[in-house]
């Protein structure tokens, strides 16, 4: 059985590294495709203002335009969003209308943004994010040559926190494990799909032939099921490597962890007891399970019995890992810590499917939603 146990450890690494081929990257180039809107909602951002500002001025794209949305901050976002944009025509800044009946708010924010666009390809940027100068041309650059309605991916994550240094990482490892990503980017259909909120780039016209947020007004998870309504309706949507050219700040303490991952886990999976129950025993066994044996090596080396055996699954799932890292600008010594995410990660599956059953509401941005 242990034999069996190292064989299916070894599948993974080997499926991992042939999966994340089908992943193209975002590459350097001098390309000008037309004006790029690029909207960004945001709703108590203080302390995200001036950097995301000084960014995206430093980009060398020549033919974008910016629109910040303020949805009811209570801090001082719309004020720092107009000090910090005063003397740049490139800026605009709205304030949001009241949340409707049947919207979620980042969703509400986003096609308030999209009504106001004026660009042949609008970028739905969030807060937390900062672009390389080339992000913009290299991205319209890919969209082209892949003929691609909409390009999305998930960013480099910088991480400090604890929570963060545990779980943050497992996005990208979920997408390149979990996520056949030939058929992802390479048909249309719907199974097949992940996306990044924070990095959603899409041509203006295929936006609107599939009903912009307007069509996933109440969902909790814009990015997943905007890129299912491109897919219902024929248009190639393309999740790319964007690691080197867009970094993702997104928590600034480890409650915004917790709860960021609480609203997204059960939702995402469906909502669905039994798929939460099978992650629950496959991380458990093939990413907890290698510490065990670990310990069971420690304990019969102190008796004088080493058994280098037993340390090689816990060091097949560190390479997984660390590949991974190593292709998505991640510290790769956090692939060290693989069976502590994976525990994190479990005990988060139980706590947001236990929110979602008791119909707690999951809690965002002063919010809550069923």
């Amino acid at each position: 059985m242990f034999v069996i146990y190292l064989c299916i450890l070894s599948l993974f690494l080997f499926w991992t590294i042939i999966n994340s081929l089908f992943m193209p990257r975002l590459k350097k180039t001098g390309d000008e495709n037309g004006l790029v809107s690029i909207l960004v909602p945001l709703r108590d951002e203080e302390r995200n203002v001036k950097d995301l500002v000084t960014s995206l001025q430093r980009l060398t794209y020549h033919h974008f335009e910016v629109l910040f949305l303020d949805d009811h901050s209570s801090d001082q976002t719309l004020h720092l969003l107009r000090k910090h944009t005063r003397n740049d025509s490139r800026f605009t800044v709205l304030e949001g209308n009241e949340l409707p009946e049947g919207w979620t708010g980042k969703v509400y924010a986003c096609h308030q943004l999209s009504e106001h666009a004026r660009g042949e390809y609008l970028l739905f940027n969030d807060a937390d994010l900062r672009l390389s100068p080339d992000a913009i041309q290299a991205s319209l650059s890919l969209m082209k040559k892949k003929s691609a309605a909409m390009l999305t991916g998930f960013p480099a994550f910088p991480v400090s926190l604890f929570l963060e240094k545990l779980l943050v990482p497992l996005q990208h490892f979920v997408v390149h494990f979990h996520l056949p990503l030939a058929p992802a980017n390479y048909t249309t259909l719907p199974a097949f799909t992940a996306a990044h909120g924070a990095f959603m780039m899409v041509h203006k016209e295929a936006y609107q032939q599939v009903g912009g947020h307007a069509s996933i007004r109440d969902t909790l998870l814009d990015d997943i099921d905007l890129a299912k309504a491109f897919k219902r309706k024929g248009k190639h949507v393309l999740l790319a490597n964007i690691t080197k050219m867009v970094t993702c700040y997104m928590y600034q303490t480890n409650r915004e962890v917790w709860n960021g991952f609480t609203k997204n886990l059960f939702p995402g999976l469906g909502r669905s007891r039994f798929l939460i129950g099978l992650l629950f025993l496959f991380y458990g066994c093939f990413y907890v399970g290698p510490l065990v044996f670990i310990l069971i090596g420690l304990y019969t080396s102190i008796a004088g019995s080493f058994q280098f055996n037993l340390f090689i699954p816990y060091l097949l799932i560190v390479l997984q890992k660390a590949w991974i890292d190593l292709r998505t600008e991640q510290r790769m010594t956090l692939s060290l810590l693989m069976p502590f995410s994976a525990i994190a990660f479990m005990v988060l599956l139980i706590h947001s499917m236990q929110t979602g059953l008791k119909q707690k509401g999951y809690v965002w941005k002063g919010r809550t939603y069923s």
